[in-house]
């Protein structure tokens, strides 16, 4: 008899011990923070993917073919403008403007007998204005001539950098033929393209910001130390991308940028009404983020947000959350979805400013 009441309570010790579920121990022993989301009206940086251009860049071409008698000047070599950069032989152009010259002062013996013979009526008036006629034809010449002689001397338009110099000394070179390039580096435009939305929201608020200053993020993740300023938007959207393209303009006085770099602009983005949650509270799989969602009955459920912005341990949620979510801020590795858990509840603008001050 005491046998067989020894071995019930057993069996009812073990049933006890296996219907304690794994969510009802972590209930009595687990303990975890969680908060909201806030709502605010705030700023976050936003990063743009950038083609850097020069102010002035253009391709330096012959205006005459001919031999490339000379080359004054190197590859990335800082240049003023007027300044001669190649010479193309000029002999055949010199003979031209000699040969003009020479009819010039054919055409002006011609007139002064024409005026003399004219002044004695051996001739008519229409004789003399036919040798002055000649005479302009000539000086036309001459002014031709020494056009296309100016030509054989290629000369820089503006200050600016050499680029390469594909042609060699003695070269055969046709007219059009490219020489180089010439970039003026003094200043640097920065081409970025932007959402529409985000368009709209930097068109609407760019008085609410008081600046329209953006950074430069070089390719080897520094900031450039001289700010920009974004001082043009295209008309018009591209219809594929749905982007329209900005244009922000930079000083270069150390001529650290060049023609063709990339970068990434830097630009603080205004958002009323913006749902902030901390970074900590997010998880990843997948290039996905989630949270933890708790429900009224304290059950945990992930949840697929997206992100609009990020700021210094905050992010801009767009989709996924509502202002009166509960989500799990302290303890997201250490649960799983559907867990039964407690919690202890922070308000969320303590939670966002102890976050900005540890930021700061």
């Amino acid at each position: 008899m005491n046998k067989i009441v020894l071995f019930t309570g057993l069996l009812a010790l073990v049933y006890q011990t296996s219907c304690t579920s794994p969510q009802e121990h972590k209930e009595e022993t687990g303990k975890y923070t969680a908060t909201s989301p806030l709502r605010a009206d705030t700023a976050f940086t936003k990063e743009y993917v950038a083609q850097i251009r020069s102010v002035r860049n253009i391709e330096i071409r012959a205006q005459e073919k001919g031999f490339l008698q000379n080359i004054y000047v190197d590859e990335g070599q800082f240049v003023k403008a007027g300044q001669v950069l190649f010479r193309i032989m000029p002999k055949i152009y010199e003979a031209e403007l000699l040969k003009a010259e020479a009819e010039a002062k054919a055409a002006e013996i011609e007139l002064q007998n024409a005026k003399t013979l004219a002044e004695k009526n051996i001739v008519s008036k229409n004789e003399q204005a036919m040798a002055q006629a000649k005479l302009d034809h000539a000086h036309a010449e001459i002014a031709l001539a020494k056009l296309h002689l100016s030509f054989t001397e290629i000369r820089a338009p503006f200050d600016g950098t050499i680029d390469r110099i594909p042609k060699k000394l003695g070269s055969l070179i046709d007219e059009g033929e490219l020489l180089t390039s010439l970039s003026d580096n003094s200043q640097m435009f920065a081409y970025f393209n932007v959402s529409e939305p985000e368009y709209l929201s930097y068109a609407t608020h760019v008085k609410d910001r008081g600046n329209t200053t953006v950074n430069l993020l070089l390719a080897n993740n520094e900031l450039l130390p001289v700010k920009g300023e974004v001082e043009t938007i295209e008309s018009e959207f591209d219809s594929e991308t749905g982007n329209i393209a900005f244009r922000a303009r930079f000083q270069n006085p150390d001529r650290l940028l060049k023609h063709g770099e990339t970068g990434k602009i830097q630009m603080i983005m205004p958002v009323k009404n913006a749902l902030i949650i901390p970074q900590k509270a997010t998880y990843e799989i997948q290039d996905k983020k989630y949270v933890f969602v708790v429900d009224r009955n304290n059950v945990v459920h992930s949840r697929n947000i997206t992100i609009k912005g990020e700021m210094p341990d905050l992010y801009v949620v767009q989709t996924g959350l509502a202002e009166n979510d509960r989500i799990l801020l302290e303890g997201v590795q250490k649960v799983k979805d559907d867990d039964k858990i407690r919690y202890e509840y922070q308000d969320p603008q303590q939670v966002v400013a102890h976050l900005r001050l540890k930021a700061e």
